[in-house]
């Protein structure tokens, strides 16, 4: 177990039910925060994730929220603040991939993309500065490596999570009179379920081999730098991208 350096703090975690999000919300857990898993669609991984913390002695509330829709945002807040009155920590997780070279790119495919990826995180934000307190808190938005390798075939992904980078500096910018604090988290190469689901484990293998450390990273890896950004042990770190990718060769 981590030391309780987050207790008595609220922490929302958008798209917690697997991944990276699900390792987010019980490491954050774990280090004491109440934490509000939302999910989209996958209820019943929500209710899993949920269920692995309070085992373990933590507190946590699934709570279903799509981060594109303004409506489902308010009332997921809502929820939250009554389940735990109040909102110290917000991680826009959520994010969907979904590769395509510069020939396939259709509408669909970019405003799915931008939906989630870049507007959620701006509505999100949004709803959530309405419930920090006057003690401020702090954001932590999940980027990607590829906002600084721009991979050929996901030219949609890469821009939303550049767009994710770009977010970040600017909220740290605007918020920090408010004292909240603004980061992105900006992964390598994971093995996700949804890395599997797409069948790009060989791909993301390869692509950790060439990495200093020469293998993939688990979302474990990841979650513990959230830690770090949501506690007073960055006190003194805002406008940010952190990048946990096993050492780019």
């Amino acid at each position: 177990m981590s030391s309780l350096k987050l207790s008595g703090k609220v922490a929302i975690v958008t798209g917690a039910s697997k991944g990276i999000g699900a390792a987010i919300a019980k490491h954050l857990a774990a280090a004491g925060a109440s934490v509000v898993v939302n999910y989209s669609s996958s209820k019943t991984e929500g209710e899993k994730v949920v269920a692995d913390i309070t085992a373990r002695g933590g507190k946590a509330v699934a709570i279903q929220a799509n981060v594109s829709r303004q409506a489902d945002i308010e009332r997921s807040f809502a929820e939250a603040t009554a389940a735990y009155g109040k909102i110290d920590i917000l991680v826009n997780n959520a994010g969907v991939f979904d590769f395509a070279a510069l020939g396939s790119i259709n509408e669909s495919h970019f405003h799915r993309m931008f939906d989630i990826n870049v507007l959620g995180v701006i509505l999100v934000t949004q709803e959530a500065l309405k419930h920090f307190k006057d003690t401020g808190g702090s954001i932590i938005n999940t980027s990607s490596l590829v906002s600084l390798d721009s991979p050929a075939g996901c030219g949609v992904y890469n821009a939303t999570k550049s767009a994710v980078d770009g977010l970040t500096r600017t909220f740290a910018k605007e918020l920090a009179a408010r004292n909240i604090r603004v980061n992105s988290i900006n992964p390598g190469p994971i093995e996700t379920d949804g890395v599997h689901a797409q069948g790009l484990l060989d791909t993301f293998r390869h692509l950790a081999a060439n990495t200093l450390l020469g293998r993939i990273g688990q979302p474990d890896d990841i979650a513990p730098a959230v830690v770090y950004l949501a506690s007073d042990d960055s006190s003194w770190v805002t406008g940010e991208t952190h990048h946990i990718n096993g050492g780019r060769k």
